[in-house]
């Protein structure tokens, strides 16, 4: 007999442990084996036995109940969906049975008190969770096992299996939806027979005969179709947190006790009919609602689908088909036209038009050819290419726009944490209402306090306001990312509509940061290419838009003991002698210069000053006219010291320059101007500007900026179009305004029918209908905001 298909292994004589790979029955030595590759397999990660280079290790064989936990510690499983930073794992998790706020207090709750969880943070809309854990003190098996401790299914998220299981899920509703809908119109039609206004001729017995039917009836109903209420509703209880399952599935099931005993005892009224259409309505409610959040979410889970599975790699012995996903650094692929680029890569050979909407926002094509950068995800239109990878799939721009976005969704602004807050208290107000109102008609009326009590507990479920602030941020999120603005840090969204200031680098920022160089002024005994040499050889390391206009002066010289002093410039030895590249106020303190310019010195003193240019951005001029007409004050906080400087704020007629500042001067006026009021926006791209990136109330970085500048700001314009901070702060505007409409609506909404309800106003079957509108208003004023 073969070896086991996972550790290649011998298999036992006598014993069949087998699982399916590509339509063949494979065999393995033990069920531990067999476990782990059922789970690689059922992870979607079966190229992972199509590439491996070696056999996996034998798997002990573990107790069936830890088995599928216990697989997601391995590192060949781990490998597309856990990522690695300052010492710490970082996962996205799926989690099934999330209803509301509530849920994802309890979760965040439970989960940091587990030993080695550095941070949980849950988005009930995209019903993902960002963990991010010490391995060494908590396997990732003993975190999720910490989810179903509450009541919860949590795996790491992978697009193709979030399909499955949204798919799964809407079966679900489906057929809970059609029993309760069917039951709802056979116990209607029955219930119309037990209104003795209607028929008041009818027979006694006949009409206890329709309430036994009523009751068969509602018990699909109450026992199959409502179970998802009262699941949530206990989790909730056993957990010590309120969620809003809870009235809801107070209010069916005393509505549905209370009816079976006017059954028994053939006293009272019975309200079948009541029960069954408010699981119809709830549960259409919820599957509208989920409807819904799939379209919040989907742009984020869909940009991970655009990535092609297969890529076509050049080997020295011909083409070869290689999982995308496994590609790493300095491997050599071919692309053909109309294909998607399966990795981040410089082109080798070949000029063609890539379509980069799907990062950047911008449909029309832009032209790549040998030496430029391509993304992953991007289409490539019109020649084939042969490309080089840069980095491995999990590493791709398309991978940090998911990671950035989920953090993002993930960091809760003031308002969705106020709104978290607010239900969870809400309902605990109701509850106490409901009471109050049912102890009050105790003593007006007790033949109506039960079904007044009844009416306030359906009429005022919070599950509108707990709506109300999350759908919306995610619609924004998504939305931004479409007009090009990838939003990093949840804030942005509550700071753009309230900024007084915008604040601009110069230098990559307003001018287009390709530097060219214009003359050489000579100041010592060097020649030209000597002074061109030292310049570029000093600039080698740098990612400045200035270290670029000499890359074409390199010619090998080495450089020791190289220091940038940001800021000002860089210094280093060459062949014994110390050099220094940078600004007049660092090198030349007494210079006025007109024009941009560095100096290049000595230990002696300054022997070049090589004049540059950097010409403005198209869009510049456009984007402060804007600023301007919408109150946006304008400001160029520049390190650049010359004239250059000057012209640049001559040309766009800004309100303020300060130029010849460093990073600490650029922090400083930051802190003054917010001393004085202001809520400033800072826009910048270099190393020197991530302090002051990271000191504003919110910031962007150029796409084409530093990563330490990138990493530094909270949101990345991806098109390095400066016209896209404008469309974000109107997105921004208008997700501020929806969520005040949802508020206003939410708690309108109760304040007017908890008064009704509570003097005998609203009838139980009204107050249900009511309830569930108010909730779909909530939701479909929040997906406008997509269309803004």
């Amino acid at each position: 007999m073969g070896g086991c298909f996972h550790c290649g292994e011998p298999v036992p004589a006598g014993t069949d442990f087998r699982f399916e790979f590509d339509g063949e029955q494979k065999a393995c030595c033990c069920p531990g084996c067999q476990a782990v590759a059922s789970t690689i397999i059922d992870c979607g990660l079966g190229g992972y036995y199509q590439h491996r280079s070696a056999p996996a290790p034998r798997a002990d064989t573990v107790p069936d109940e830890l088995k599928q936990l216990q697989h997601y510690d391995l590192a060949e499983i781990q490998q597309d969906f856990v990522s690695e930073k300052d010492r710490l794992k970082e996962v996205q998790l799926s989690i099934a049975g999330l209803s509301c706020a509530a849920c994802a207090w309890l979760i965040e709750r439970h989960l940091s008190q587990v030993a080695g969880v550095a941070l949980i943070q849950v988005n009930t809309t995209t019903e993902r969770a960002r963990l991010r854990w010490d391995d060494d003190l908590a396997p990732l098996s003993r975190l999720l096992a910490a989810f179903a401790e509450i009541g919860y299914q949590a795996r790491p998220f992978l697009p193709h299996q979030q399909e499955q299981a949204y798919n799964q899920e809407v079966k679900s509703y489906l057929l809970r939806l059609g029993v309760a809908g069917i039951a709802s119109m056979q116990v209607m039609m029955v219930g119309f027979a037990l209104y003795e206004d209607l028929f008041p001729d009818i027979d006694a017995e006949l009409l206890v005969y329709f309430r036994w039917i009523s009751l068969w009836l509602s018990v699909p109903v109450m026992f199959y179709s409502a179970l998802p209420f009262y699941r949530n509703a206990w989790r909730g209880i056993r957990n010590r947190a309120l969620n809003m399952d809870l009235p809801v599935s107070l209010a069916m099931i005393f509505a549905f006790l209370a009816s079976v005993y006017a059954t028994v005892t053939n006293t009272g009224e019975v309200y079948y009919e009541c029960v069954s259409m408010f699981a119809f309505l709830l549960l259409t409610g919820r599957f509208l609602e989920m409807r819904a959040r799939r379209k919040a979410s989907e742009s984020t889970a869909n940009l991970t689908l655009l990535i092609p599975m297969l890529a076509r790699v050049e080997t020295p012995d011909g083409e070869q088909e290689q999982a995308a996903k496994t590609l790493v650094a300095d491997q050599v692929v071919l692309v053909a036209p109309g294909s998607v680029i399966p990795a981040d890569a410089v082109i080798l050979d070949g000029t063609t038009s890539v379509d980069e909407s799907m990062l950047t926002g911008e449909h029309l094509p832009v032209t790549r050819g040998s030496g430029e950068p391509v993304f992953a995800g991007t289409t490539n239109v019109e020649a084939p290419l042969r490309i080089r990878v840069l980095r491995p799939l999990s590493d791709a721009r398309v991978t940090e726009i998911l990671r950035a976005q989920d953090d993002a969704l993930a960091e809760k602004p003031r308002v969705a944490v106020l709104a978290d807050r607010l239900s969870r208290y809400f309902v605990a107000l109701l509850l106490l209402a409901t009471l109050g109102t049912y102890l009050v008609w105790l003593q007006l009326d007790p033949d109506k306090a039960f079904w007044v009590m009844l009416s306030v507990l359906v009429a005022t479920c919070p599950c509108a306001l707990s709506l109300a602030t999350p759908t919306a941020l995610t619609v924004a999120t998504s939305r931004l990312t479409r007009a090009g603005v990838l939003v990093r840090r949840g804030h942005v969204l509550d700071t753009l509509p309230k900024a007084t200031r915008i604040v601009f680098d110069k230098t990559g920022t307003l001018t287009r940061g390709r530097v060219a160089l214009q003359r050489v002024e000579i100041l010592a005994a060097l020649e030209q290419d000597q002074v061109l040499a030292i310049a570029a050889a000093l600039e080698a390391q740098s990612e400045h838009p200035i270290a670029r206009a000499f890359l074409p002066y390199r010619n090998g010289l080495r450089v020791e003991r190289r220091h940038n002093r940001i800021g000002q410039g860089v210094e280093g030895i060459i062949d014994d002698r110390r050099w220094r590249l940078g600004s007049a106020r660092w090198l030349n303190p007494g210079a006025t210069d007109t024009e941009l310019c560095v100096y290049l010195a000595d230990e002696q003193g300054v022997v070049a000053r090589l004049v540059l240019a950097d010409p403005l951005r198209d869009d510049a001029a456009t984007l402060i006219h804007q600023c301007r007409d919408s109150g946006l004050q304008t400001t160029i906080l520049t390190g650049d010291g010359s004239g250059q400087a000057d012209a640049v704020a001559r040309a766009l007629a800004v309100d303020e320059l300060i130029k010849g500042a460093g990073p600490d001067d650029k922090l400083a006026y930051l802190k003054t101007r917010a001393g004085a009021g202001d809520i400033c926006l800072m826009v910048g791209d270099g190393i020197n500007d991530a302090p002051v990136l990271s000191g504003a109330h919110a910031s962007f970085a150029m796409a084409g900026g530093t990563d330490i500048a990138k990493n530094s700001a909270d949101a990345i314009l991806l098109a390095d179009d400066l016209r896209r901070i404008p469309v974000a702060r109107r997105i921004a505007a208008n997700c501020r305004r929806v969520i005040k409409q949802n508020f206003t609506w939410a708690l309108g909404y109760n304040l007017v029918i908890l008064p009704l309800a509570a003097t005998g106003q609203v009838s139980p079957w009204f107050a249900m209908l009511g309830m569930s509108a108010s909730s779909l208003v909530v939701m479909s004023n929040s997906l406008r905001l997509s269309r803004l």
